[in-house]
């Protein structure tokens, strides 16, 4: 009988070749599995990077509303209240709620202020986590509030 000696350099080929097998059926297993499936924060991600400075001026002018804009969980959904201070006739714009999770779930809908309250329905909202995006335009200026939420 013969017996197959091991030296110290094919055990080390042996381990790397386990080790780099061992690596591939986890990068292969990640590509391939559904579950772990990662969609894009955005789809027209280079259109959005040019409105930046845009969506930075915008943010910067919420500093000269009288008081922040106060956002809390409402019996029937969601309730942003804006300051007093803003002519309800006037403040037009849109909401963007965004689902990080499932991109089917994101929505924009177009608002117009009765009040200094503005309601966003549970009907559109799922249990879970949320972006608020809320764009609008008063006196000429635009004004852009941004929150996250787990509803």
């Amino acid at each position: 009988m013969s017996t197959v000696k091991l030296n110290w350099g094919t055990g080390l080929v042996i381990g790397m070749l386990l080790f780099i097998g061992f690596i591939l059926y986890f990068v292969i297993t990640m590509m391939t599995d559904s579950k772990y499936d990662h969609e894009l924060v955005v789809e027209d991600y280079y259109k959005q990077e040019l409105i930046l400075n845009q969506q930075l001026e915008a943010k910067q002018n919420l500093a000269t509303l009288s008081g922040p804009i106060v956002s809390k969980r409402a019996p029937k959904g969601w309730i942003l209240e804006f300051p007093e201070e803003l002519n309800t006739e006037n403040t037009k714009g849109t909401v963007f709620l965004y689902r990080p999770s499932d991109k089917h779930l994101d929505s924009d809908f177009p608002f117009v202020l009765s009040e200094s309250n503005l309601l966003i329905p549970e009907t559109r909202l799922l249990d879970g986590r949320w972006n608020i995006k809320v764009s609008w335009e008063y006196q000429g200026k635009p004004f852009l509030y941004e929150t996250t939420i787990q509803y």
